[in-house]
C-alpha cells in the first residue's frame, strides 16, 4: 500500500493555471503506474493524466493544458493544469498502482468559476 497526500487545489477563474501535487509514502521508482483521477458532481471518477516508465497517456479534454510530471527526489507526482475551464470542476484524486495493489489518495477540490 502506498500512502498518497494530494494538495493545491483551489477556487479559480477560468483560464489560469494550477498545480496540484501528490506526495507518496514509497519511492516512486518502487511504483508501477501513478495517475490523477477527477470526479465532477453527480458523475463518475475518469482518468485524467497518468504516468509509468517515463510514458504517459492524457484524457483527450486535457490533452495540450495539462501536464503530468514527477520529482523522484521527493517523491511527488504533479499535474500542471493550464488554461482551466469551469468543465475541469472536480474532486481530483492521486492514484498509484504497485504490485498490482491499487491506492489512492484523499482528493482535493478544484473549483473553476468566474
Amino acid at each position: 500500500q502506498v500512502h498518497l497526500v494530494e494538495s493545491g487545489g483551489g477556487l479559480v477563474q477560468p483560464g489560469v493555471s494550477l498545480r496540484l501535487s501528490c506526495a507518496a509514502s514509497r519511492s516512486i521508482f518502487s511504483i508501477n503506474t501513478m495517475g490523477w483521477y477527477r470526479q465532477p458532481p453527480g458523475k463518475q471518477r475518469e482518468l485524467v493524466a497518468r504516468i509509468s516508465g517515463g510514458f504517459t497517456e492524457y484524457a483527450d479534454s486535457v490533452k495540450g493544458r495539462f501536464t503530468i510530471s514527477t520529482d523522484n527526489a521527493k517523491n511527488t507526482v504533479y499535474l500542471q493544469m493550464n488554461s482551466l475551464k469551469p468543465e475541469d470542476t472536480a474532486v481530483y484524486y492521486c492514484n498509484a498502482v504497485r504490485q498490482g495493489t491499487i491506492s489512492w489518495g484523499q482528493g482535493t477540490q478544484v473549483t473553476v468559476s468566474s
